[in-house]
């Protein structure tokens, strides 16, 4: 299993947000590519970013920071928040982001999932956020009409390969991540999954990886030194 280490990104500093909550915001760092720099040390070879300005209102206000945490770690980097039409895809992959994850707009408008994966394949992803069981949009701050489940299936069927799943609820609380969802989906579909949100504990990353998961995001746990990293990467192996 992959460990990724992620950096949200909000007015170019590096943020964690409690549940969603752009009310509840921690800011943890004015130097994010210093912090990919470290993942790296630590012996991670992927990253996780989010523009969360981006996810809010579908913009890329941080989109030289991301391309600068990507310049000076070298680590493969995956990007999601705000990517909304083909320009930003293409954007972000021409200026050498590994991967794009698409969200709001994967819920909102179908037709563009399957133009960027018929463009781009394997360097798109797609992100699901569930709020009560239903995918989530606009920075977690709305629902939609499909649950989850739904959702996926459809993202499968548009030829999506990796999935990205964020139980919000558990996102940020530190209390452990959703290890029933996780199995459900691996059980349910073929993409891979990268579990999101609430991985908090060696425990979490040690159980995700014994589940066969494709990957596991290390958040809030990173910047609070509840996980160390480098263990996390050992762990996962």
């Amino acid at each position: 299993m992959l460990i990724y280490p992620a950096i949200d990104l909000f007015e170019c500093k590096a943020v964690r947000l409690y549940k969603g909550d752009y009310n509840k915001m921690t800011v943890y760092s004015d130097n994010p590519p210093e912090i990919a720099e470290d993942f790296k040390k630590c012996g991670a070879t992927h990253i996780h970013v989010v523009d969360l300005e981006g996810a809010k209102n579908g913009t890329t206000p941080n989109f030289d920071t991301v391309i600068e945490i990507k310049r000076r770690s070298g680590l493969f980097c995956e990007v999601g928040g705000g990517i909304r039409d083909m320009d930003t895809v293409d954007r972000y992959i021409t200026a050498g982001i590994d991967r794009v994850i698409l969200g709001t707009a994967a819920v909102t408008n179908e037709g563009f999932v399957k133009e960027a994966v018929s463009k781009y394949g394997s360097k798109i992803a797609v992100g699901i956020d569930i709020k009560d069981g239903f995918a989530a949009i606009k920075g977690w701050t709305e629902k939609s009409e499909l649950t989850a489940f739904e959702f996926c299936e459809k993202m499968q069927a548009n030829g999506v390969e990796t999935l990205i799943c964020t139980d919000i609820s558990k996102d940020g609380a530190m209390k452990g991540t959703n290890h029933a969802l996780y199995s459900e989906l691996m059980d349910r579909f073929d993409m891979q999954i990268i579990a999101s949100g609430g991985v908090s504990s060696l425990d979490d990353v040690k159980k995700l990886a014994e589940k066969n998961l494709y990957g596991a995001i290390i958040g809030k746990a990173y910047y609070t030194k509840d996980i160390d990293l480098k263990q996390a990467v050992e762990v996962a192996k």
